[in-house]
């Protein structure tokens, strides 16, 4: 499947961020972020962010968008939700859907093959996307991602990576908050909207 929450959606960077908002390493308050598989009633969600409320595309690796239908959106989404609705308990998850407040808002996932640099030591890189309108800038995102890495060093991974490119401030104020540093830049690799960026990978260590 095409679809970019299928594949990677990728954190984007640049220099020191300037974060508004939360302190590094304070949590979201009074609002309950819950990271769950996959419901069928999610299918809908998936298919009005894809061909709706797009608006989220202009960040997570805009230069890979492409045209697609409410039709195919919905085969696909039905098909993957197939595939994974019967996963055992005790697997390795590599994709949760987030839900804030009891309501579904996105996803967070880890993949191995990375965009910018060679990974032989397959160490996960994790990304998030929040297509959900209105409801970013709020925290979710940052302990959404946290809840994740904890899950991931539960399950043996130590160190973790995410990428971005530099035109994305709310992704690098949330890797930075996490405590994310640059460890690669490739310089104006990315052209978004007639601009160059940097893209950039960051790891957290132990």
């Amino acid at each position: 499947m095409d679809s970019k929450a299928l594949q990677k959606p990728k954190a984007q960077t640049g220099d020191q961020p300037e974060c508004a908002g939360r302190a590094p390493g304070e949590r979201a308050e009074r609002r309950a972020v819950v990271l769950r598989d996959m419901i069928e009633s999610d299918i809908g969600d998936y298919v009005r962010w894809f061909t709706e409320e797009t608006e989220w595309m202009n960040w997570d690796a805009p230069w890979e968008n492409e045209e697609t239908s409410e039709e195919e959106e919905r085969r696909s989404w039905s098909e993957y939700y197939a595939s994974v609705r019967e996963l055992p308990p005790d697997a390795v998850r590599w994709k949760f859907e987030i839900e804030l407040d009891g309501r579904h808002i996105g996803w967070v996932c880890r993949y191995f093959d990375l965009d910018y640099m060679e990974n032989q030591d397959r160490i996960p890189a994790v990304g998030i996307d929040i297509p959900e309108p209105g409801l970013r800038g709020q925290g979710a995102g940052t302990e959404a991602l946290r809840q994740f890495i904890d899950y991931l060093r539960a399950h043996g991974f130590s160190r973790v990576y995410t990428q971005t490119w530099s035109g994305n401030k709310a992704m690098l104020c949330t890797a930075e908050k996490l405590g994310f540093k640059v460890v690669c830049r490739r310089i104006g690799l990315r052209t978004v909207r007639g601009e160059k960026f940097d893209a950039l990978t960051l790891e957290l260590e132990p």
